[in-house]
């Protein structure tokens, strides 16, 4: 067990499925806030003290917003377009900060007492375990299926069915950054899935709730959970 200090987010998709916004996926506003600093909100709520983030080259306006706004938290930017979720990883592997390693993607809406709970249980889990943060709600057209024992331990990653789904916010061991990555992996769902097939400790955690913003009706749902979290804030 360790104390998780460290982050990564995962923002260099192109969001395709939301460009009649007209604004880049992590400056997509939910409740008024930006994707890109609801999830660095979270990480400073769930005592991140360092972080990296990575953005496409399209996104340069998102590196000037996030060096403005969380100047202390954010201590690197990657700025690359890169060919698939696993090359994004692999990049924000090496930018990050050492220690073990939380990862979000950007468009993983969560509340942030659920996030800060998902990292402080994490935090309690074996330092040398992957750790996936899970969810029942499944609203994606291709869920990433997990199925756990009684215990919480991972035994598969992908397939048709499982006990849950990913909710793409992780955290990873210090030594997996020394773990070669076969080439022959596409994507970051495969590099899970292969760490699952090769006997990698890895955990879940169930969070009730995280919205995966990818298209407008996932935006619609988010916006709730953001005016029912502000409700709840104000009670």
């Amino acid at each position: 067990m360790s104390a998780i200090t460290a982050g990564a987010v995962i923002a260099a998709g192109e969001g395709s499925r939301l460009k009649e916004l007209g604004v880049a996926k992590p400056m997509i506003e939910v409740g008024g806030v930006p994707l890109i600093a609801h999830v660095l909100g979270n990480f400073e709520a769930a005592g991140i003290a360092s972080a990296a983030v990575i953005f496409n080259e399209t996104e340069r306006d998102c590196e000037a917003f996030v060096r403005e706004r969380f100047g202390r938290l954010v201590s690197r930017i990657v700025v690359k377009t890169t060919r698939s979720s696993l090359e994004s990883f692999r990049e924000i592997l090496q930018a990050a900060p050492p220690g073990r390693l939380l990862v979000s993607t950007v468009d993983a809406y969560c509340p942030p007492a659920e996030f800060a709970r998902f990292v402080r249980r994490a935090g309690q889990l074996p330092s040398d375990a992957t750790v996936l943060a899970v969810t029942s709600y499944v609203r994606d057209e291709k869920p990433l299926w997990v199925t756990t024992t009684r215990a919480g331990k991972v035994t598969a990653v992908g397939g048709a069915s499982g006990d849950a789904v990913t909710a793409g916010i992780y955290v990873f061991p210090e030594r997996l950054r020394e773990l070669g990555i076969p080439p022959s992996l596409g994507r970051l769902r495969d590099f899970l899935a292969w760490l699952a097939k090769s006997g990698e400790p890895i955990e879940a955690l169930d969070i009730p709730k995280v919205v995966d913003v990818d298209r407008a009706e996932d935006l619609a749902v988010a916006e709730e959970m953001a005016t029912q979290n502000a409700v709840r804030d104000e009670a």
